[in-house]
């Protein structure tokens, strides 16, 4: 199959090499000559485009199947908008209106669009709530990946990552600094968050749906913490409480200091999916290895 991986960063990257080593022709799209050479050095194909710029599309060629996994390139709801939305909508219209339009498009969201559940359990059933202006865009944009992709007989799929990490992507200061905030950590290594996406696609199951991606142990905070102290050998970090973490920062920030949940990965073994790193225990063995010989 020919794919496009539109936004080819973190996982987009890890994605296009695991389907060109299954025989996939696999196209990566960016708009900038870093992201380009980093799709080259992949292995694959780097096609540049703007993904809000419907005449910059033209570059990519047709294709079978089409991800969507843009990030914002700033921090702000306006860059939110632009990446997540309006960049979606624009590839939507113009592959959808090309005489071989693709055959599925799979959306990379977030856990976040569930907002705070007081640590509960959630799924793909529970009706999102999200928390900041930044997470309420994530939830309109996969209203475009599931909606507006039906109207062009393409379609969507919905995956919702957890906190990604992985090679260069450990933030070991994060966790052993401190202070860790109270709560769940509902994570996905980056080799595991491109596979899911693969498996969607390989496996063709989960056509206009969503599907949680995260791993099977969403560990407390605190307890993720004090067990990477004791395996790099240092003291464990400062706790705070989420009113303690809420009374130091203001807006959206505390807001999303709240949004405490654990998220259910069921439905992705149901679909066929084994994680190659079952909880972040696994995941962070390099990064400890690695700070322990520093």
């Amino acid at each position: 199959m020919r794919v496009a991986i539109l936004g080819c960063g973190y996982v987009g990257l890890e994605l296009g090499r695991q389907l060109t080593a299954a025989g996939h022709d696999v196209v990566g799209v960016r708009r900038s000559d870093a992201g380009l050479d980093a799709i080259e050095t992949a292995g694959f194909e780097a096609v540049r485009a703007d993904l809000t710029d419907e005449a910059s599309l033209v570059a990519v060629p047709d294709v079978d199947w089409a991800v969507y996994a843009a990030s914002a390139g700033g921090r702000g709801v306006d860059a939110a908008r632009a990446a997540y939305v309006d960049g979606l909508r624009t590839v939507v219209a113009a592959f959808g209106t090309r005489e071989s339009p693709p055959d599925r498009l799979v959306y990379t969201s977030s856990t976040g669009v569930y907002g705070d559940h007081g640590g509960d359990w959630v799924n793909e059933s529970t009706t999102p709530d999200p928390a900041t202006d930044r997470q309420r865009v994530l939830l309109e944009a996969e209203r475009v990946a599931l909606k507006e992709t039906a109207t062009h007989d393409i379609d969507g799929t919905v995956v919702r990552f957890g906190g990604l990490y992985g090679p260069d992507r450990y933030r070991m200061d994060r966790y052993l600094d401190g202070p860790v905030t109270e709560g769940y950590l509902n994570s996905i290594h980056r080799d595991d968050a491109a596979s899911v996406v693969a498996h969607l696609l390989t496996a063709d199951v989960a056509r206009g749906e969503v599907v949680l991606a995260v791993d099977d142990d969403p560990v407390s905070k605190w307890d993720f913490a004090d067990w990477l102290a004791e395996q790099c050998g240092v003291s464990p970090p400062k706790k705070w409480t989420v009113a303690e973490r809420a009374a130091t920062t203001e807006g959206e920030v505390s807001r999303r200091a709240r949004a405490n949940k654990r998220c259910a990965n069921d439905r992705l073994h149901r679909l066929g999916y084994e994680l190659q790193y079952p909880t972040v225990r696994e995941g962070y063995l390099p990064a400890i290895r690695a700070f322990r010989d520093d």
